[in-house]
């Protein structure tokens, strides 16, 4: 296994790096601010399901596939794409008593977790970043390399539910104050929606 040392490096590393403005620390922000508190812990909780799966991605190899093939990198991401157009589209027609998470079935803990599963899974350039990212942290004189990069992937995970945790209590209570206003709500909605928008512009446009 890495040295303490290491992992301490690496966990700080992924400290800041989930501290970064990125994809999905906005997802984050934009659904616990639309649906609140819980909304953005089950998005983060979903967002880090997906990311046990690009650890076992790179750990078994198959995350070299879409470093490898462009045809699944451009398959993966357009499917996220078009992901995140279909919660822009439903963020945009939401009306203010639309808002609430628990008001309707695909706002529930589980639609909310199935949401950051899906995109975080359809980001091929998360598989790219932890190929790129965790190896660096290895050493093949301290063991076998899958396990390493397992507790790697642990470590990340854990340092994203905690600053995705703090987003996601922040924008939450931040939101709960606009939600309290019909007119707040729907500017909540259309600017959740003009995020998703970007985000899947953003997605759509990556590069390997």
């Amino acid at each position: 296994m890495p040295s303490v040392d290491t992992q301490l490096v690496f966990f700080m590393a992924s400290i800041l790096l989930a501290l970064t403005p990125g994809p999905d620390n906005l997802f984050v922000l934009a659904q616990a601010a639309q649906h609140g508190k819980m909304a953005g812990i089950a998005v983060t909780m979903g967002l880090c399901t997906g990311l046990l799966v690009h650890t076992a991605a790179v750990s078994l190899g198959v995350a070299a596939i879409f470093q490898a093939s462009a045809l699944a990198f451009a398959l993966l991401k357009y499917i996220g794409a078009a992901y995140l157009l279909y919660l822009a589209w439903q963020s945009l027609r939401a009306g203010a008593d639309d808002n609430g998470w628990q008001q309707s079935g695909n706002r529930s803990f589980a639609g909310l977790y199935g949401r950051g599963i899906i995109m975080n899974v359809t980001n091929p350039k998360v598989s790219l970043f932890f190929l790129a990212f965790l190896p660096q942290f290895t050493d093949p004189a301290r063991g076998p390399l899958v396990p390493q990069i397992l507790l790697l992937g642990l470590l990340f995970i854990l340092s994203t539910i905690l600053v995705f945790g703090g987003i996601s209590l922040l924008a939450g209570g931040v939101g709960a104050r606009f939600r309290k206003s019909a007119k707040a709500q729907i500017f909540l909605n259309r600017l959740a929606s003009c995020v998703f928008i970007a985000l899947a512009v953003k997605l759509a446009m990556a590069k390997r």
